[in-house]
């Protein structure tokens, strides 16, 4: 019966074409949605993926990473004091000005670094050295810096330019995520980071900490909020935290799980209706099947086969489409795009679905039908 029900399929190739376009098409458009949704997602958060801290302590009424609450000098000392805690750091990040050479100004995110450890640093330099910051007057820029700056053959190493008309030379290029806001990153020590910023009377944006062995970030976080009343969070609480924050307070959530949505019901309503007017068409021969001795439960099964071996193939088919477009207009990071193995397999769930509700609405069809249709003229 499975290979009869094949070659119903495929000898019907317009309807069986139209079906796997439906599927296809969905998709496509689910893992394109869903892959730029949780590339910008990752945006968001590069403030903290860039640094890769375990744990970052923070004032307690903070929301995300780049909504800045300055903390008292002291509380690098007093998160030293607490118990677990293998090394402790400031760290300062804010958003200043930068002036070229031709006289053009372009915002940066400034991250200052502890100067005797560097710790945050990124992982990756194109260009450069980062041990190069102990020089006075050094930045260190990354990949978006250079491009928004005025491009390769106008920033390179040795360059200058002013931050806050305050001198400026590059070192070292970086690989860097880019940021949500699409502010380049320039890197500096944490001293010269303040010279650079307008003076406030707190300065310190973050301590950035590290548990002993043994003890596990979450424990740490725990007992630092404990023992300071600061805010204590993990990379990955952190990372959650501001991705729940940008989804309640932009529009981002709602606009692509509409557009999920959309191809989900494109995808139902495409292939539930070309599987009904397939089974409509094909009355006689599964009246036939019946006459024989076919069962309903028989007749379904091979409804089925049809319906998830057309969706498998669309699934195949509309993933590698969307991940081509990912390769090439989301390219140099220029669109963010980020396919997971959750979101395909949660694609998977959902073709599946359509899947299945496309093929009860035939089921439902071939329940009712009486194998003397067979002998109607």
């Amino acid at each position: 019966m499975n290979f009869v029900a094949l070659k119903m399929l495929f000898g019907d190739r317009a309807k069986y074409l139209m079906l796997l376009a439906g599927l296809t098409f969905s998709t496509m458009l689910i893992v394109q949605q869903g892959s730029i949704f949780w590339g910008l997602m990752m945006y968001s958060q590069s403030g903290i993926s860039n640094i890769q801290a375990p744990v970052w302590v923070t004032d307690p009424n903070i929301n995300q990473v780049d909504e800045v609450k300055p903390l008292a000098d002291t509380a690098v000392t007093i998160v030293r004091s607490v118990p677990g805690v293998e090394w402790a750091v400031p760290l300062y990040k804010g958003v200043q000005r930068a002036r070229l050479a031709d006289g053009n100004y372009q915002q940066i995110s400034l991250v200052g670094l502890d100067a005797a450890t560097l710790l945050g640093r990124p992982h990756t330099i194109f260009e450069g050295s980062i041990e190069e910051l102990r020089s006075p007057d050094t930045v260190v820029l990354d990949q978006w810096a250079v491009e928004r700056l005025g491009g390769p053959d106008v920033i390179k190493l040795g360059t200058v330019f002013e931050i806050n008309d305050r001198k400026a030379r590059v070192v070292g290029i970086a690989d860097t995520q880019k940021s949500f806001q699409n502010i380049p990153f320039v890197y500096t020590t944490y001293e010269r980071a303040l010279s650079y910023s307008p003076p406030e009377r707190r300065m310190l944006s973050y301590v950035i900490a590290k548990p002993v062995s043994g003890v596990t970030p979450e424990s740490l976080a725990r007992r630092i909020e404990a023992e300071t009343e600061l805010g204590a969070f993990t990379d990955k609480e952190f990372s959650w935290k501001t991705i729940q924050w940008v989804l309640k307070n932009t529009g981002i959530g709602v606009n692509f799980g509409t557009t999920v949505l959309l191809g989900f019901i494109v995808g139902m309503a495409i292939s539930g209706q070309t599987f009904y007017l397939f089974t409509v068409e094909n009355l006689k021969q599964f009246g036939a099947l019946k006459a024989i001795g076919a069962s309903t439960g028989m007749l379904a099964r091979m409804i089925l086969l049809q319906s998830f071996l057309v969706g498998f193939i669309g699934y195949g088919i509309g993933i590698g489409l969307a991940t081509i477009f990912g390769l090439t207009a989301a390219s140099n990071e220029q669109l963010p795009f980020v396919e997971t193995w959750p979101l395909l397999g949660g694609v998977l769930v959902a073709l599946l679905g359509i899947c299945g509700l496309s093929s009860a609405i035939s089921i439902r069809k071939l329940s009712k039908l009486e194998p003397a249709i067979v002998f109607r003229g």
